[in-house]
C-alpha cells in the first residue's frame, strides 16, 4: 500500500505564526545592515583615513607643487570616504594656469592628481581692457598675461564664443600676410562678424565677412597685387579696405585713398 507524502511543516503552522516568524527574520537583517552600517561609519571616521598626502603629477611649469596645494586645499572637504572628487576637480581646476585636472582615492588616506596646463596660445583683448589669454584649444581662461614671456603673441578680440574660430583665422591667415615681411599683431571680429587685422607695422587691413575659405582667399589676392602698388607710389600701407565687391581700396602714407587691383 502507497504511503502519503508527509505533510510539509511549515505548511502546518498557523499563519500568524508563520508571520511572526519572518518579520523577526527580517527584523534581524535590518538589525545586521544598521550594525554594519553604524560600524562603516565609526571606521570611517577614524583618524587613519584623514587624507594625509596629495600626489600632484603632470604640469606644473607654470605653478609649484606648494602653489598648487596652498591654492587646493582650503577647498577639500572631508577625508578618503567623503570628499567629493567632482568639487576635488573644480577646486584644482580654479588654480591659474590649470585647464584639466584628474583626482583620484588612493588607499587609505592620499589623493593623486594629474594636471593639464593650458598652453598659451593667444592673448584675447575685452572691451573692460581686463586682457585674458587664449590657450591651444581656443579656449578663453584667465590667468596673468605678465606671466608670459612671448612678444610675438597675436592679440584676438571678438564676441563670446568667437575665440577658437580666430584662432584657427590666426593660424591661416599669418602664412598668408608673410610674403610682405610683416606679422598680424590683432585680430578682430565684430559683433556682425566682420574681420580686421593690424599688422605689426601699424597697417589696418579690413577683410569683411565671409566663411574662412572666402577670407583667406580675399587676403591672398590681396596681398599678391599689393607689392605692385606700393612699389609705384614708394609708400608704407597705412589702412586697406577689402570688402569692395570689385577691388580694395588702399591709403598709403601721404597718400589719399584710392581704389587697387580686382578682389
Amino acid at each position: 500500500m502507497a504511503r502519503k507524502p508527509a505533510p510539509r511543516r511549515d505548511a502546518a503552522l498557523p499563519g500568524d505564526v508563520r508571520l511572526m516568524n519572518a518579520t523577526a527574520a527580517l527584523l534581524a537583517v535590518l538589525g545586521v545592515l544598521a550594525m554594519a552600517a553604524v560600524m562603516t561609519l565609526w571606521a570611517a571616521r577614524q583618524p587613519v583615513f584623514l587624507l594625509h598626502a596629495i600626489r600632484i603629477d603632470g604640469d606644473v611649469t607654470r605653478n609649484s607643487v606648494a602653489t598648487i596645494r596652498a591654492n587646493a586645499m582650503p577647498h577639500l572637504a572631508g577625508n578618503f570616504f567623503s570628499l567629493d572628487l567632482r568639487r576635488a576637480r573644480e577646486a584644482f581646476e580654479a588654480v591659474p594656469w590649470v585647464r584639466h585636472a584628474v583626482v583620484q582615492r588612493i588607499w587609505p588616506n592620499r589623493l593623486s592628481v594629474r594636471l593639464e596646463e593650458h598652453r598659451v596660445a593667444a592673448l584675447w583683448a575685452t572691451d573692460s581692457g581686463d586682457d585674458k589669454l587664449v590657450n591651444t584649444f581656443g579656449e578663453v581662461f584667465e590667468a596673468n598675461p605678465g606671466d608670459v614671456d612671448d612678444d610675438t603673441l597675436p592679440t584676438l578680440a571678438g564676441p563670446e564664443g568667437s575665440s577658437a574660430r580666430l584662432l584657427v583665422l590666426y593660424a591661416r591667415l599669418q602664412p598668408v600676410v608673410a610674403p610682405l615681411e610683416q606679422r598680424i599683431e590683432t585680430l578682430a571680429m565684430s559683433g556682425r562678424g566682420s574681420l580686421s587685422a593690424e599688422l605689426d607695422s601699424g597697417a589696418e587691413i579690413e577683410i569683411g565677412r565671409g566663411s574662412d575659405d572666402e577670407i583667406v582667399a580675399r587676403l591672398q589676392r590681396f596681398v599678391a597685387t599689393l607689392p605692385q602698388v606700393v612699389a609705384q607710389h614708394q609708400r608704407p600701407l597705412v589702412h586697406a579696405d577689402l570688402r569692395h565687391n570689385d577691388g580694395y581700396a588702399v591709403r598709403l602714407k601721404g597718400v589719399s585713398t584710392s581704389g587697387a587691383g580686382r578682389n
